[in-house]
């Protein structure tokens, strides 16, 4: 345990000069980025550990492994603010409700009223971000998740109106391969016409281990790490 805990100090320094560095050249401060760091098929034990070494964020992308982890974390966990990052089926969504503080993933009218009937039955108020696919679709079938840029607007008046709900602002990945700048700068104009209608919508969670530099770049206010933190990720079994 003494091992892990220094190997994740030092990964989380190296993560957080990173985004100084980054902010310093955009001209921004490091406290205008949160960092999330992504837990995802590591145990509850690292989640204690960096609520340890001073981490205030944590992310989880899967149900039930993210209900059983921050249960699991109990009082060694106590005050970190939980993110579901992952795509979430509407079945799902109640049940997430009951543990996440925000889900970046909306990116569909029928999850926004789940999540607004879960939130209202567990008596809690969930933060949401409209997910935006900047990959399109036309050339690629499948596609990441995310609403069209197009349909932001529409999905963002949809969250404000809802019971139990909180529109945070906007989330996405960048393309597989491509110059994350370009995916990025238009999230931020995304996040701009978002901002514009509902002020307070001002979170851009974009940004993960290999392009958080650019994500900073173009106003991220949240990145999304979890290799550079917690290591390569252990095999599923």
């Amino acid at each position: 345990m003494t091992d892990r805990r220094a190997e994740l100090s030092r990964n989380l320094a190296s993560v957080r000069r990173r985004i100084d560095d980054a902010a310093a050249q955009a001209g921004r401060t490091p406290d205008e980025v949160t960092l999330i760091v992504v837990t995802k098929t590591y145990p509850a034990s690292d989640v204690a550990l960096l609520a340890q070494l001073g981490v205030t964020d944590v992310g989880e992308n899967r149900h039930p492994e993210a209900a059983r982890k921050r249960e699991d974390a109990g009082e060694g966990a106590a005050g970190l603010r939980w993110h579901f990052v992952g795509g979430l089926q509407t079945n799902k969504a109640g049940a997430v409700t009951r543990y996440a503080d925000v889900v970046h993933s909306v990116d569909r009218p029928r999850l926004v009223d789940a999540l607004a009937k879960g939130a209202v039955q567990a008596g809690r108020e969930v933060e949401v971000l409209v997910q935006v696919n900047l990959e399109g679709r036309d050339d690629d079938p499948v596609g990441r998740a995310g609403a069209d840029p197009g349909e932001v607007l529409a999905l963002a008046e949809r969250i404000d109106s809802s019971d139990g709900l909180l529109l945070g602002g906007v989330m996405a990945v960048a393309p597989l391969g491509a110059d994350p700048d370009p995916a990025f700068a238009r999230l931020a104009e995304i996040s701009a016409s978002v901002a514009a209608s509902y002020p307070g919508a001002t979170t851009i969670s974009a940004g993960m281990s290999g392009d958080l530099e650019a994500a900073v770049r173009h106003g991220a206010t949240h990145v999304r790490i979890g290799r550079s933190v917690l290591g390569e990720r252990p095999a599923l079994g």
